[in-house]
C-alpha cells in the first residue's frame, strides 16, 4: 500500500502524514515548492513537489499509489483576493480528483468542513443531512468548501470511490500557520478580543482528525460524508476554558451581534490598507452568528471516530505555541508598541 498526502505540510496534513507512518504504511506527500516544510522534514516519506492545481504535478505524484488523502486547501477567515479560496478550493478539487480517476486510485478521502455542512439553528445540532444554508454569511470560505464538495460528489458518480469528510473546529499541535482555529487560541491568550458572541461550537483534537482519515479510508463508505468532531460546548466556555489552561484572563462579556458585526466591518476595512488579516471579519460575525453544534455520531460509530477531550487538545496547542515562540514572539511585539 501506497498513500499519497496533499497539503501534507500543513496542520491536518502533516498529522494525517504521522498516522499513516505510524500504521507502516509508505507515503508520498505533495507540497508546493515554496511550502513551509517544517511540519515533515525529517519523516520517511517521498517528496513530492507539485500543486494540487496542476494535473501532471498530481498525476506525477499519484503514480504507484492506491490512496489518495486530498487535504489541500486555503483554510481562512480573510485573503487579500477572494478569487484565491475558488482556486483552491474549487478548482484544485477539480483538478487533483480528475488525476485520481485517471489514474485509478483505489480509494481517495476529501477533507471538506463543517462549512460545507450548515448550521441548524440555536439549540440544534446538525449533522451529515443538513442542507448548506450559508450563502448569506458572504463567507467565500465556506463557499468555496461547499463548492469544492459539490465537485466531489461528481467525481464520486462518475466512479471515484470518495470518502468524504468534514472536520469541525481543529486544534492541537503543529499549527503553524496559524489556521483560524489556532488563530483564536493565541487571540485570547493575547487579550485581542474586546468580548464574545456567545454561540455553541464543536472542537476536536488534530491527532484524531488525522485518525478519523485514515478510519475514513479503511471503513468509510464510499459517498458519504462524516463530520470529524468531538464536544459542543458554547463560546464563552470555550474561553474561559483557554484563559484557564493559559493563565490569561479570558474576555468576560457578550458583544452584541449588530456591534460585533460594525467592528469588524473596521478591521476589514484597516486590512484593506494594511494587507495584513483582520482580527475579524464580516462574513466570521454573520457565521458565528449561526449555531455550530453538531452531531458526530456517525463517524464514531461507524468509524470509531476517537474522542480525546477537548481540555487536553486545548492544553497541546497552548503548550505547542508556546515552546514554538509564538505566544512570546507575539507578547513582545504588544511590549514594543
Amino acid at each position: 500500500m501506497k498513500s499519497l498526502v496533499t497539503g501534507a505540510a500543513g496542520f491536518m496534513g502533516s498529522s494525517v502524514v504521522r498516522e499513516l507512518l505510524g500504521d507502516g504504511i509508505e507515503t508520498k506527500v505533495l507540497v508546493r515548492e515554496n511550502s513551509d516544510t517544517r511540519n515533515i522534514d525529517g519523516l520517511d516519506v517521498e517528496k513530492m513537489i507539485g500543486d494540487i492545481r496542476d494535473s501532471e504535478s498530481m498525476k506525477a505524484s499519484l503514480k504507484g499509489c492506491d490512496t489518495l488523502y486530498q487535504i489541500a486547501a486555503l483554510y481562512a477567515n480573510w485573503v487579500p483576493n477572494n478569487k484565491a479560496f475558488y482556486d483552491i478550493n474549487v478548482e484544485g478539487t477539480k483538478t487533483s480528483l480528475n488525476a485520481a480517476l485517471e489514474q485509478g486510485i483505489e480509494k481517495v478521502v476529501y477533507t471538506s468542513s463543517i462549512a460545507a455542512v450548515g448550521s441548524s439553528g440555536i439549540d440544534k445540532q446538525a449533522n451529515e443531512e443538513t442542507e448548506y444554508n450559508l450563502w448569506g454569511t458572504g463567507s467565500h470560505y465556506c463557499r468555496s468548501k461547499y463548492l469544492g464538495e459539490l465537485e466531489a460528489k461528481k467525481f464520486y458518480e462518475k466512479g471515484l470511490p470518495v470518502v468524504i469528510v468534514n472536520p469541525a473546529g481543529v486544534i492541537g499541535v503543529r499549527d503553524i500557520k496559524p489556521t483560524p482555529s489556532g488563530q483564536m487560541i493565541l487571540n485570547i491568550i493575547h487579550g485581542e478580543y474586546p468580548g464574545y458572541i456567545n454561540i455553541g461550537m464543536n472542537f476536536i483534537d488534530v491527532e484524531d482528525v488525522a485518525r478519523g482519515h485514515i478510519l475514513a479510508a479503511q471503513k468509510g463508505r464510499i459517498g458519504e460524508r462524516y463530520i470529524l468532531g468531538n464536544e459542543n460546548m458554547s463560546v464563552k466556555d470555550f474561553f474561559t476554558l483557554v484563559g484557564d489552561i493559559a493563565g490569561v484572563e479570558p474576555p468576560k462579556r457578550a458583544v452584541p451581534y449588530l456591534l460585533a458585526l460594525t467592528m469588524a466591518y473596521g478591521y476589514q476595512l484597516l486590512s484593506a490598507i494594511t494587507r495584513k488579516p483582520p482580527i475579524l471579519t464580516p462574513s466570521y460575525i454573520r457565521t458565528t452568528g449561526l449555531n455550530w453544534c453538531y452531531d458526530c455520531s456517525k463517524a464514531v460509530n461507524e468509524l470509531g471516530l476517537p474522542q480525546t477531550p477537548v481540555r487536553e487538545a486545548i492544553e497541546k496547542a497552548v503548550n505547542w505555541f508556546r515552546e514554538n515562540g509564538y505566544v512570546i514572539a507575539a507578547l513582545l511585539l504588544i511590549e514594543i508598541s
